[in-house]
């Protein structure tokens, strides 16, 4: 939906051809609301249709939903085409095509030619023909938003494929709890033990705003770290953690440095938990934790077969063109997040000396694979521990297609920082990082941990803060 106020009059939304690429069922998305498409929108959506990207995936599938609301309905193309159908009832407004040239006055100063300002002659011709209706453009281009604006005309950004509208209301999957907490619902509280860990059943009004492998904490007198393991309306059962800030708990030589790092390794370590979502600025330890716990389980514990990495290959700078070699070699160059982390884990093994050190370093690089995502399509994934670094980049669509590549025995860790989108078009709101994150909470096999705390160095930290 574009517009969140509900009026009496229908509108009539005017759509620019970026959001057709950008989501083709947008057409369905304007609940009893009009939706208006320029001939140039068409055309330039025909120069959009070739090749193979996401784009022209999206151009081609904008151009099927077009055909089967329009074939057999041509006598009310002029007047418009119901949706209600076509949508199967999601949509109850109309579809017009411009079936007539619609000549507006712009002014000198935009130039007639470029498409961008024939859509806003369109738009300022039809405010004037539809008198006491809003007619709104809806583009996902900032600077056509700005020019109609200047031109007095209504314009709005896509909204219906943002996630959340504001990405502090994130789930971070942690949360503070309080000395009144346990007076709240300590009713009828319960306690045991069981394989060395705390249990605690608690019964009371918090119980429904948790969700199933959430981490509780509690700071002062008696500090507790917890994880919800079962929610049941006002009940809910809490598991203490297992403490991996103790070196005799290290992960491959890795022990936790801060809180949120010590509940992401419970959630790494943890066979049952299939998918993790671990959120963090750079330097928080989201690949070396997510690394480090791969190794141990796929080389100590024998859970996985082998480590798959894989990661958005979008350029910070400009692109360095056609690398050489096979598919792993060509992601060697963005690879190199990796190399580094390898090497912080290779120093925890000093006991072989240089020989043992490198025996080592072969051994874990034999277990590591590098993958492309252009090549995930179809593929099934068993027993392996799959690591998808830079999720950020990635659409809705795209982690949909990268999550159900996981068979049977196989863990999914999405790795990302979602104040860090270099891909045109997506935004925090609408990333599919942030998409998973708020449709993954509560399921118990999925746990998020946002992690707060850069451990990089004194250097990582002020200039995090300073610049």
């Amino acid at each position: 939906m574009a517009s969140r106020k509900k009026v009496s009059a229908s509108k009539l939304f005017v759509l620019d051809t970026n959001v057709l690429l950008h989501d083709p069922t947008c057409l369905y998305r304007f609940e009893e609301h009009d939706v208006f498409i320029p001939i140039i929108t068409l055309e330039e959506l025909d120069t959009h249709k070739k090749g193979m990207s996401e784009v022209a995936r999206n151009a081609r599938q904008a151009s099927r939903f077009l055909d089967e609301i329009v074939s057999g309905a041509e006598a009310e193309i002029e007047s418009g085409i119901p949706l209600k159908s076509a949508s199967r009832d999601a949509a109850t407004g109309k579809l017009i095509l411009q079936t007539q040239a619609i000549h507006s006055v712009l002014p000198p100063s935009l130039p007639v030619g470029k498409a961008d300002n024939q859509i806003l002659g369109i738009v300022m011709a039809l405010k004037e023909l539809q008198q006491g209706r809003s007619v709104i453009l809806v583009s996902k281009d900032i600077n056509m938003r700005i020019k109609a604006r200047a031109l007095g005309l209504d314009a709005e950004d896509y909204f219906n494929d943002k996630v959340l509208e504001d990405t502090d209301l994130l789930y971070t999957g942690t949360r503070e709890i309080d000395e009144s907490f346990w007076e709240r619902n300590g009713k009828d509280m319960k306690s045991w033990q069981e394989q060395g860990r705390s249990y605690y059943q608690v019964k009371g009004p918090d119980g429904q705003n948790l969700y199933v492998n959430q981490m509780l904490w509690q700071e002062g007198a008696q500090p507790l770290q917890a994880r919800v393991t079962q929610v049941e309306g006002k009940t809910a059962v809490l598991q203490t953690l297992k403490d991996y800030s103790h070196h005799k708990n290290n992960v491959w030589g890795i022990t936790a440095r801060n809180r949120e790092q010590n509940f992401a390794l419970n959630l790494l370590m943890d066979p049952e938990v299939d998918f993790i979502t671990l959120l963090g600025q750079a330097g928080t330890g989201k690949t070396l934790l997510t690394l480090a716990a791969g190794l141990a389980m796929t080389l100590e514990q024998k859970l996985y077969s082998e480590i798959i990495m894989t990661r958005v290959t979008v350029p910070v700078g400009e692109d360095i063109g056609f690398l050489p070699g096979t598919e792993e070699e060509k992601m060697a160059p963005w690879m190199g997040a990796l190399e580094d982390n390898l090497d912080v884990l290779n120093k925890s093994d000093d006991d072989g000396g240089d020989w043992g050190r490198a025996a080592t370093r072969d051994l874990i690089r034999s277990r590591i694979k590098v993958k492309s995502l252009n090549f995930m399509r179809g593929r099934t994934f068993l027993n392996k521990y799959l690591i998808i670094d830079e999720a950020q980049n990635l659409t809705p669509k795209q982690m949909k297609t990268l999550i159900t590549r996981a068979g049977p025995g196989t863990k999914v860790v999405c790795l990302g920082n979602i104040s860090q989108i270099d891909t045109p078009y997506l935004t925090e709101g609408s990333s599919g990082l942030t998409y998973v994150v708020d449709r993954f909470k509560g399921w118990e096999h999925s746990g998020h941990i946002t992690l707060q705390r850069g451990e990089r160095s004194r250097l990582a930290d002020h200039a995090a803060e300073a610049l």
